[in-house]
């Protein structure tokens, strides 16, 4: 019988595939209800837990169209390493960057409960890893390295597979021009501060210091602003959500500027 897909975002049921002690008629039941669900979306295989099983079982079928029956499979060994494009049911119309082992042996139990060994490599590994790793809770998400993990997530929380450089990045070009004013805004701070503690001649000099700190301020502040703008465009997904943001860092650091300035006319 056809069984529906597990997808996400309904969370794994297990944390670990159940050994098969019974190989009576419910065992091989799941193992027909898998190939049913096989043959029904085309795929090449399925571990019990994408069809809500609990048991450590896989399915895989054969380019000839019968069935590999992997019982408590186990992975005894592996060798080398490949990096490949994977899809899964699991996570549908995703794809993701994976580093699995090329080679493998496995153990495993056939329907008679008789021990099997198995080896495999290239797409075939593969295959069997992507299945085992169902039969320990997991998807290919905890395959992933964190840089491709965060890209991921990300695909999964804009609902499609987008490519990172699309996403809104965390840190801009553009902090630079901030930094450098709130430096300007605190020289300037500081030189109103100092003016208490000087003469009334050293006054004047101060002032032209001053202006010249507000001068180079308001200069660095409209030039975050048109390159926050210009920065902003690299990134599809950021330009509606950013550009609140840049016009009100920009507004604040002009009103400061102002402020001082004045303050310091009528104090130095």
């Amino acid at each position: 019988m056809v069984q529906e897909i597990i997808k996400y975002p309904t969370p794994p049921s297990v944390e670990y595939g159940t050994d098969v002690r019974n190989f009576n008629e419910d065992i091989f039941s799941l193992i027909e209800d898998l190939k049913d669900t096989i043959n029904a979306n085309n795929l090449e295989a399925l571990a019990a837990f994408q069809i809500g099983s609990y048991f450590n079982v896989v399915v895989i079928k054969e380019e000839d169209g019968t069935f590999l029956e992997l019982i408590n499979p186990r992975l005894i060994s592996t060798k080398d390493k490949i990096t490949t494009i994977e899809t899964t049911a699991y996570f549908p119309n995703r794809s993701a960057e994976i580093q699995r082992h090329d080679a493998i042996s496995i153990i495993y139990q056939d329907r008679d409960a008789t021990q099997c060994s198995l080896k495999a490599s290239g797409a075939r590994s593969v295959l069997i890893q992507r299945k085992l790793d169902y039969n320990f809770g997991a998807t290919f998400l905890s395959k992933l390295s964190k840089q491709e993990k965060a890209k991921f997530e990300k695909q999964l929380e804009f609902g499609s597979d987008i490519v990172i450089s699309e996403s809104c990045p965390t840190t801009f070009k553009r902090d630079y021009f901030v930094k450098a004013s709130n430096i300007l805004l605190i020289a300037m701070v500081l030189l109103l501060g100092a003016s208490f503690f000087v003469s009334d001649a050293i006054h004047s000099g101060m002032w032209n210091i001053q202006l010249t700190l507000s001068l180079v301020a308001l200069v660095t502040n409209i030039g975050y602003f048109f390159y926050a703008h210009y920065e902003a465009k690299l990134y599809t997904s950021c330009v509606s959500c950013q550009s609140g943001n840049i016009i009100g860092t920009t507004l604040i650091a002009l009103v400061k500027i102002v402020v001082i300035t004045i303050v310091s006319y009528f104090l130095i």
